[in-house]
């Protein structure tokens, strides 16, 4: 048996809750800090950074998933921890109002906390959805476990943020307990038996030692491709996310609140494009993943060439339509590649769907750390360089979309419109 649509559906309330705890760290404590604590922006940068690196130990997270017999525990698990760092950090914030040394070192080791949590619990999902979800139903399957994470985010910082005021350290306290705690039990009930009725473990239990296993997925050429363009792909989707609105004020003249609106408008078009590529490829049979993933790169990489050229126009360009139009393609691409990698991660040698989801998930985190400090600290030196800022963000632009068009051609090589297993290097 392989996972209903209801079943799928609960996969995605794991990852609704993946988001909703993560989204604490990322927004509302990285705003205390910054703002009722009066700390260098960096500071909360650095913490988020720390979580993103601790992610490099995906592989073997999803390595375990893959030879205990039992991905649920895992999943859990990881939530638990994921949890209990989040609220670690709330803590944190709390004591550095009077101890400062005190609190950034409850913040280290809760953010690494959050990491470890995130790897064991995500990785463990992503396989476990790669192993019981049907063929046809993948593209589904990672629309609606994105759908249900962006959804929780969403719902989760404007509920807090309502919340939450007027502030008082009592009161995130006991808005992260709630919301940590029911994070734990809300995943604990929509992974309740669902693993024990359905196609997802091995014939035979895989006892290889952890470094072996690696070798043997780093072996498969599809494996060590798809990592590549896992992390180039990314890297270009991230390159924007800390240079766009700063683009927008600078160079067309929108006001804070314009910007802000700039980066929902861009969100609302990654919706619809996930949305579109699920009931494309799945409701209709319209294209296959590989296809989609292709159209999304190519597309990404046109619309970040149209907002580049209207930076020479200046104030009054249609910027938000351009905008727009990257976030639908950005969310084609996002969508299908995750449809992708589910398939993918079945082929080649058996039992080894954690350990290869593991090698992408951390090639996605380091990714998304590296693309967006990449694209700012590109913005700040060709600015300084070229005293043109339409000019400089631009430069930044056109690297992004190059990028895209390699990830494109190396999508091409690497996916197949059918399953195919994997090619072994000779002689490995």
């Amino acid at each position: 048996m392989k996972l209903s649509w209801f079943d799928i559906f609960r996969m995605g309330l794991v990852q609704l809750c993946l988001g909703a705890v993560v989204v604490l760290t990322t927004s509302t404590l990285n705003r205390l800090m910054v703002v009722e604590l009066a700390l260098p922006a960096v500071l909360p940068g650095l913490l988020v950074a720390l979580h993103y690196s601790i992610q490099i130990t995906r592989p073997n997270w999803g390595y375990r998933s893959d030879t205990a017999g039992n991905r649920t525990r895992w999943i859990i698990g990881g939530m638990a921890v994921l949890s209990a760092g989040a609220f670690m950090a709330s803590i944190g914030v709390v004591v550095m109002e009077t101890q400062a040394s005190l609190g950034l070192a409850l913040s280290i080791l809760a953010y690494a906390l959050i990491g470890v949590g995130v790897g064991a619990s995500g990785t463990s999902l992503l396989a476990f959805l790669a192993t019981a979800t049907a063929e046809r139903r993948r593209a589904a399957a990672a629309t609606i476990t994105w759908l249900m994470m962006i959804f929780g985010i969403a719902v989760t910082a404007g509920t807090v943020g309502a919340f939450l005021d007027p502030y008082s350290p009592a009161l995130l306290l006991k808005i992260v307990a709630i919301v940590t705690l029911g994070a734990v039990v809300l995943t604990s009930l929509a992974m309740w038996g669902v693993e024990a009725r359905v196609d997802a473990q091995p014939e035979r239990k895989d006892e290889t030692p952890f470094m072996v296993g690696l070798r043997e997925v780093w072996a498969e050429r599809d494996a060590r491709v798809f990592t590549l363009f896992i992390f180039l792909s990314m890297t270009a989707y991230f390159m924007q996310e800390l240079i766009l609105e700063p683009y927008a004020g600078l160079v067309f003249a929108f006001s804070p609140g314009q910007s802000t609106q700039l980066s929902g408008a861009q969100n609302g078009g990654v919706f619809l494009g996930m949305l579109a590529v699920g009931i494309a490829a799945t409701g209709l049979r319209i294209g296959s993943l590989k296809a989609w993933v292709i159209t999304g790169c190519i597309g990404s990489s046109a619309s970040l060439l149209a907002i580049m050229a209207l930076g020479q126009s200046g104030p009054g360009a249609p910027l938000v339509p351009a905008v727009v139009t990257l976030g639908l393609f950005n969310g084609m691409f996002a969508v299908a590649a995750i449809g992708s990698m589910m398939a993918l991660a079945s082929q080649g040698r058996d039992a080894r769907e954690g350990t290869r989801m593991g090698i992408w998930g951390a090639a996605q985190a380091i990714a998304a750390g590296f693309g967006g400090l990449l694209g700012a600290a590109a913005a700040d030196v060709l600015r300084r360089v070229l005293s043109d800022d339409a000019t400089a963000f631009g430069a930044v632009f056109t690297v992004e979309a190059g990028l895209f068009l390699v990830a494109a051609f190396m999508a091409l090589r690497v996916m197949g419109d059918r399953p195919e297993r994997a090619e072994l290097v000779p002689g490995e």
